[in-house]
């Protein structure tokens, strides 16, 4: 799967990453790709990019870092439904840890998910994010730490 890579959103892509879709139920776990380029533009911190496999789009993701302590996040990822179940999110998320802790110089990435959303879950966990014992103030949603070591 050395195949997935990421490219910044930009004229040549924006309309096919506005069109990714979840299976039904998921959009109650994750914001709109609309939602998420708008923060984007309103808080330049985070960094949207589209997730391809070869030269397809398969999903989209949103990392950065802000506050106090330069807390780094991966903020949102999500894998178009045709695409999901092949492993893909897993690549995913595993190269975008790398990314991010190279980007930003750290050892600390954090998520947040959706309780009932069991599959991220899983997925987080058996990556190695580990969850805090916390919820997010704003949304209660559980909050996950991935150290790199």
């Amino acid at each position: 799967m050395s195949n997935v890579h990421f490219k910044n959103i930009d004229d040549t892509n924006e309309y096919k990453v506005r069109n990714i879709n979840l299976k039904p139920g998921q959009d109650k776990f994750i914001e709109t790709v609309d939602e998420c380029l708008k923060e984007a533009e309103t808080f330049p911190e985070w960094h949207p990019v589209a997730i391809y496999y070869d030269d397809e789009i398969i999903g989209f993701a949103m990392y950065g870092s802000f506050g106090l302590n330069k807390d780094t996040w991966i903020d949102r990822i999500m894998i178009d439904e045709k695409h999901q179940g092949k492993g893909y999110g897993k690549v995913a998320m595993i190269k975008l840890i790398d990314i991010v802790s190279k980007e930003y110089g750290v050892n600390d990435i954090y998520l947040s998910i959706n309780e009932e959303n069991r599959t991220a879950y899983n997925l987080y966990k058996n990556i190695g994010f580990e969850f805090m014992n916390e919820r997010d103030p704003n949304n209660g949603e559980l909050l996950f730490k991935y150290t790199i070591k």
